[in-house]
């Protein structure tokens, strides 16, 4: 049984783990939040916010924290702190495990647009609609400041910094949404295309669901590849079993 757990969190499996951990004897659990969000949904076990320093200050905090075991449960786009923890991991010799929850997959009736990134996302744009609801996080918003005929919802739990696009209005609210107030959302702001990232799970699934039943098109940034060597298990369960631990 390990005895300190560092899990990289900021995701709702993250918390389900975390929670699993902190309630068993002898086990210590520490999630590190990258500090992005304001106000953070409460975590059980210890908490730690803001960055390590690179690949070698986590192989550093690592080593002086004593950590048994490593979990990566970041966002699916968290492209470099997963690059980071597997270098970490390498370097100190602490087990890692990757969380990633499936991704999402069209179903009949979908009209979905796979693209790589979301610049790509921008340039699909303005032949698939005006009216754009755009639900990718307050990250990376610079890619679509420059559509200027487009009218852009955007959606965030934080205010998004500039540059934005022209046309934007704002939306701040946290998941998980109904199919039902996701709808009303697309209907009232005349809402002609979706453009969302591939972040999988339930919390902000309901927008696809009320995408497809009005016909609409949705734009879907693809998620980036894991680094090399590095897989994945799909839930809490999957991580316990690579510790070695039973489900409660």
């Amino acid at each position: 049984m390990p005895a300190h757990v560092l899990i990289l969190g900021g995701t709702t499996e993250a918390r389900r783990l975390a929670a699993d951990l902190a309630a068993r004897p002898g086990v210590r659990v520490t999630t590190s939040l990258a500090g992005r969000v304001a106000r953070p949904e409460a975590v059980a076990g210890e908490l730690r916010t803001g960055g390590f320093g690179g690949a070698q200050g986590l192989a550093d905090w690592l080593r002086t924290h004593h950590v048994a075991a490593l979990v990566d449960a970041t966002h699916p786009f968290a492209e470099a702190i997963t690059a980071n923890a597997a270098r970490a991991a390498a370097a100190t010799g602490v087990p890692a495990i990757v969380l990633r929850r499936p991704g999402w997959r069209p179903v009949p009736g979908d009209r979905w647009y796979d693209v790589p990134s979301l610049s790509e996302a921008a340039e699909a744009l303005p032949g698939l609609g005006r009216r754009v609801f755009l639900s990718t996080g307050r990250l990376g918003l610079a890619a679509f400041a420059h559509l200027a005929d487009l009218h852009f919802v955007v959606r965030s739990v934080d205010p998004p910094a500039p540059p934005l696009p022209p046309h934007t209005e704002l939306v701040l609210a946290r998941g998980p949404f109904s199919v039902a107030a996701e709808t009303e959302l697309l209907r009232s702001h005349g809402v002609e295309v979706l453009v969302t990232k591939d972040s999988g799970g339930e919390a902000t699934a309901a927008k696809l669901t009320a995408a497809r039943e009005l016909g609409l098109p949705v734009v879907v940034v693809r998620r980036p590849p894991l680094p090399p060597d590095v897989t994945a298990v799909p839930d809490v369960a999957g991580v316990l079993e690579r510790l070695g631990l039973s489900a409660v």
